[in-house]
């Protein structure tokens, strides 16, 4: 007679159902603390070993098929579903692994733009091998995801598989790979606490993605981080491209380099940084047709299709996504760190300059680790703008009152020429934002509302939005 194991989260004789599944992932953020749930010092495992155990548990799901890695500050989720998106255009079976989720666990892991099936992760962590594991080895949330997700990967027999790191890159569980490319989408200050305080020594994490002989692109990044990937590369052996405002593309991606202004007209997904994204996207195209002999692989149109159809394809949430509340224009972007919040508030301040919207309400939130301190002097300080602080659903949050009270504290201007209100939740974060907007003189006949600062604030929005009429 045998017994099954029943130390997993999922390791139990329950048969699959919807309830048993949501029990089985609520249960699965309990026993395995996630960053996104969680704090940091609870959810981060640094290191390799325990991945590198994983993928031989499993097998070595990590050699099955072909991947790009992309590690880099901001960029990486858009940068990931292009990619992904104008693979899949040109006839490959495509994985992409990204996080975090914003409404539901599985679109993390995605095949051919759809989430991974909740049958599928039920079985998967009901495993007694993979339950046992998880238990033995203490697994982090992470990796535990990362080993789901080349698992699914390598049983849908992928052609090749996008996929995104969560933290840093030298020692995060998803570089056990080698991939036929790496990416670096963008260097900036996050995330200090574990990545270093200098530009050079994020670019060291991030770098540590390159592997020997394996080419490389880089986004638009600071000096001070080229140098580091640089110099990285050398020691790898890697041909390394690097976006810059002088950047001379080859010949196979010429024309769509000197159409990149058409193509980002047509892109659905929107913002004002996706224009650096592209280029980093197009320049990894190039380095993809010099890699795979694919004769589709050079079908600019189906490229440009792509690329354009990326948010459709690959269902990404949060970024310059637009929204409606009560008949105001919202948009919603999960932009934390000074350098995405710089580029979106002056995209903001451009829409008022420009006469788009004549008045903005900014719903703003922060998680009590970020550098709260370097975002303030960023806000926009017109009065045209107001600002509703908020405190989303997840014990990370910096309460909204501290919000406030740092703000006032620091930058006393902002507070005397553009109204300052707390809330406690997005639910009540929205209709004040409303009410703060027409209570103005005179009322504005074009309002914006913008939620962000935080990926939590974006995903409590959805949530509201998606049940109002």
């Amino acid at each position: 007679m045998t017994t099954e194991n029943t130390s997993g989260p999922k390791a139990s004789s329950a048969p699959f159902g919807r309830e048993a599944y949501e029990r089985m992932i609520k249960d699965l953020f309990v026993r395995f603390p996630s960053v996104q749930t969680s704090s940091f010092s609870e959810g981060y495992k640094p290191g390799l070993g325990r991945m590198l155990a994983f993928d031989s548990l499993l097998g070595h799901p990590s050699k099955a098929f072909r991947t790009i890695h992309i590690a880099g500050t901001n960029g990486k989720g858009s940068t990931s579903c292009m990619l992904s998106s104008l693979l899949m255009e040109c006839g490959y079976r495509v994985g992409l692994y990204t996080s975090p989720h914003i409404e539901d666990f599985r679109e993390r892991i995605r095949v051919d733009g759809e989430m991974v099936p909740r049958e599928w992760v039920f079985d998967f962590l009901k495993r007694e091998d993979v339950s046992s594991f998880m238990e033995e080895a203490s697994l982090s949330f992470f990796e535990i995801t990362t080993g789901m997700a080349l698992e699914y990967f390598k049983e849908r027999e992928v052609d090749i598989a996008v996929i995104e790191t969560g933290l840093g890159g030298r020692l995060d569980s998803t570089n056990i790979l080698t991939p036929i490319l790496s990416v670096i989408t963008s260097i900036a200050f996050d995330h200090m606490a574990y990545l270093g305080n200098t530009l050079g020594s994020i670019a060291s994490e991030k770098a540590g993605i390159l592997k020997p002989h394996v080419p490389a692109v880089v986004g638009r990044v600071p000096e001070e981080a080229w140098e580091v990937i640089r110099e990285k590369a050398t020691l790898t052996h890697s041909e390394i491209k690097r976006v810059t405002d002088g950047t001379i593309p080859g010949d196979n991606i010429a024309a769509l380099w000197n159409g990149r202004e058409t193509i980002l007209g047509g892109m659905d997904l929107r913002g004002e940084y996706q224009r650096a994204n592209l280029d980093t996207v197009l320049l990894s195209l190039g380095t993809l047709r010099e890699t795979l002999p694919d004769p589709s692989l050079l079908d600019d149109g189906k490229a440009v299709r792509g690329i354009q159809n990326a948010s459709r394809s690959m269902h990404l949430r949060g970024r310059w996504e637009r929204a409606s509340y009560s008949g105001v224009d919202c948009i919603l972007d999960i932009g934390h760190n000074p350098q995405a919040l710089e580029g979106n508030f002056s995209q903001l301040g451009q829409y008022l300059a420009d006469g788009q919207y004549d008045r903005v309400c900014i719903i703003y939130a922060v998680m009590a680790d970020k550098d709260l301190g370097s975002i303030i002097p960023l806000m926009p300080c017109d009065g045209r703008f107001s600002y509703v602080f908020t405190t989303p659903s997840t014990p990370r949050a910096l309460p909204s009152g501290k919000i406030l009270e740092k703000v006032i504290s620091e930058r006393k201007t902002l507070s005397e020429k553009c109204t300052l209100l707390p809330s406690d939740s997005l639910s009540e974060a929205l209709p004040l934002s409303l009410k703060l907007l027409f209570s103005q003189s005179p009322s504005p006949s074009k309002p914006l509302l913008y939620i962000g600062g935080s990926t939590f604030a974006v995903a409590d929005a959805i949530a509201i939005l998606e049940k109002c009429p």
